[in-house]
């Protein structure tokens, strides 16, 4: 029989142990010097743990739309609004419905929090409609008045559209009295030109118009243009209930009026035609300092759509006569600025006003995400403290350091010596955890929440019972009579393939649970996640080297009896190579002793 070669490294053998305790020790330095480094020692707490704003929306069907409040728009609000906070920089902010119409927004106290509550409830529906009058934001005076050439309300100095060539929007009077009817009446009589939706820029030949109301056989304003002739005369912008209902149920393809701000406390109302370019056709927004003119704009990139819509309207508006030139910016209602066109623009556009830095970039914010496809009233603004979330925390902790204490005596009672590795594998997984979990804070906006502080308790039997599954794999092979050294090498492929699969179940329902839930509990599968692949790295490279060295000390080695590995309470067999050698020998009578 030939003999073994020198050498030969043993089935499942791992012939230098050293290398993989050296790479998860570096591995462990870097992450924690990272941890330190970065600043961030502890992990994010989510609003459970650290307090925070709890927001409840309610859905607000338009008149006649009631069938809008839907499951379908209901998801599509919930998923801009947790895109828009988490634009801002607030991490584990947890948007879900609740019921029908109710969406719960619960954002963790942080640096941000104050614009995120500003933000989650603003409906962002914003379009692009021609001026077709403008005056000051007061009601009207009555028809009969023959006063003339009133001024308009103060315009915003800086609204403008993007490029050099589109000019401030400049302060014309606006009739009022007999000459508005008219001018108005001629407005809102003048065919819109489709597809661009602008007032005509050719006026009527002669004084002969009638003024609205005025029962005539010649084309004159509908009862639906009537009464929206009489909603802009009455409109007093500075009622702050008018203003918000100014526009509220008006369709973008329908005429409308609204108010617009022009310097604090002065309003203009407006006359607008239908809306000829759309929030949804912004392809990109932020709010930037326009060093030139030192003011804060929100600029926006549009979409090929959008550009061409853009260039239509803009070529139109820029051959008209003021104000049937400017280009009213209306946000969820609002005239934020009505720019002046002079010429065609197609690509960008900018929008500017009263803003300064947050304001900017607040609506550079929401315009990116998009609007919400329903109007959401605010029904509730709590503020929540963390005395519950600690309370709860602490009894977690407590039940978790109970758990694994008598996972401790266990292994101490049940493995004795091999406890010591178990209990050394389990403090490296626990630092490792800590450490990565303090770092995908600031990283990726990880937050810890009570739902992820129990996936971390659950891991510890995880990861117990990987060590359980190696240590009977060895056991099982001193019993077949085979030393320790083989033994340990031997039983490592058949436990690592048990380990591997066990591990895989668990990894695969949580991110299973990850992708198909919400809230809380994606916290808890993130977690459990995260501590099963950090099991699958302890025991290879610190469960299995470490049991490999310690295989060869006199200690383990000989099967001391409080090593655990004990040959004779394990009942092992006779030695294998005394069984291999009775059944190798050829001929002659067998040995009783040997057989």
């Amino acid at each position: 029989m030939a003999a073994p070669k020198k050498g030969r490294r043993p089935a499942g053998g791992q012939s230098r142990p050293g290398r993989a305790l050296a790479l998860i020790l570096i591995a462990m330095v870097a992450l924690t010097g990272g941890m330190f480094w970065s600043g961030h020692t502890t992990p994010r707490l989510g609003i459970d743990l650290a307090g925070g704003t709890s927001i409840t929306l309610k859905a607000k069907a338009e008149p006649g739309q009631e069938s809008a409040v839907n499951e379908t728009n209901m998801n599509t609000a919930v998923g801009i609004i947790e895109r828009r906070v988490n634009g801002l920089g607030v991490s584990e902010a947890e948007v879900q419905t609740q019921g029908k119409e109710n969406i719960i927004v619960n954002i963790p106290r942080g640096t941000n929090e104050k614009q995120a509550r500003e933000q989650v409830g603003t409906t962002a529906q914003l379009y692009f409609r021609p001026v077709l009058a403008v005056t000051n934001g007061g009601p009207a005076p009555a028809p009969s008045a023959s006063s003339s050439g009133s001024p308009s309300g103060t315009p915003k100095p800086s609204a403008s559209t993007s490029g050099s060539s589109v000019g401030e929007r400049p302060a014309t009077p606006s009739a009022t009295g007999s000459a508005q009817g008219r001018a108005l009446t001629e407005a809102l009589k003048a065919p819109s030109p489709t597809p661009t939706g602008s007032a005509s820029g050719t006026p009527k030949a002669s004084g002969t118009p009638k003024a609205s109301g005025t029962p005539s056989a010649t084309p004159t304003p509908d009862a639906a243009t009537a009464a929206l002739q009489e909603k802009y005369t009455s409109l007093n912008c500075l009622d702050p209930k008018q203003r918000s209902a100014a526009g509220q149920g008006v369709k973008p393809t329908e005429p409308t009026v609204a108010c617009g701000e022009d310097a604090p406390g002065v309003w203009s109302k407006y006359l607008l035609g239908p809306a000829e370019v759309e929030g949804r056709d912004v392809d990109d927004a932020k709010g930037q300092l326009d060093q030139q003119r030192g003011m804060w704009i929100v600029t926006m990139d549009f979409t090929d759509a959008g550009s061409k819509k853009f260039q239509a309207i803009t070529g139109k508006l820029s051959s008209q006569a003021d104000p049937q030139n400017r280009f009213a910016i209306v946000l969820d209602g609002e005239v934020v600025s009505a720019p002046s066109v002079r010429q065609t623009l197609s690509a960008s556009a900018e929008i500017s006003g009263n803003f300064n830095q947050q304001s900017a970039q607040d609506l550079g914010n929401i315009l990116s995400y998009g609007a919400l496809p329903l109007t959401f009233e605010t029904q509730s603004v709590d503020t929540v403290t963390a005395a519950l979330g600690g309370d709860q925390l602490e009894a977690g902790l407590i039940a978790g350091a109970i758990g694994l204490g008598l996972v401790i005596i266990y292994l101490v009672a049940y493995y004795r010596g091999l406890s010591l590795i178990a209990i050394l594998s389990l403090g490296v997984s626990a630092l490792l955890t800590y450490v990565i979990m303090a770092l995908l804070g600031p990283a990726i906006g990880f937050a810890l929440n009570l739902p992820a502080v129990c996936g971390a308790i659950v891991a510890i039997g995880i990861t117990a019972d990987s060590f359980i599954v190696y240590f009977e794999r060895i056991r099982d092979e001193l019993r077949e009579g085979r030393t320790l050294r083989p033994a340990v090498e031997r039983a490592w492929p058949r436990a690592r393939r048990t380990i591997l699969v066990s591990d895989f179940v668990s990894f695969l329902a949580a991110a299973v649970l990850f992708i198909v839930t919400v809230g809380k509990v994606q916290g808890f599968a993130f977690t459990l996640g995260l501590t099963t692949l950090l099991d699958v790295v302890v025991v290879f490279l610190f469960t299995k080297p470490v049991m490999t060295l310690l295989a060869r000390t006199k200690f383990f080695g000989e099967g001391h009896a409080w090593s655990g590995l004990d040959p004779k309470r394990l009942g092992a067999k006779p030695p294998l190579r005394r069984t291999r050698r009775a059944n190798a020998s050829a001929a002659g009578p067998v040995d009783p002793k040997e057989a």
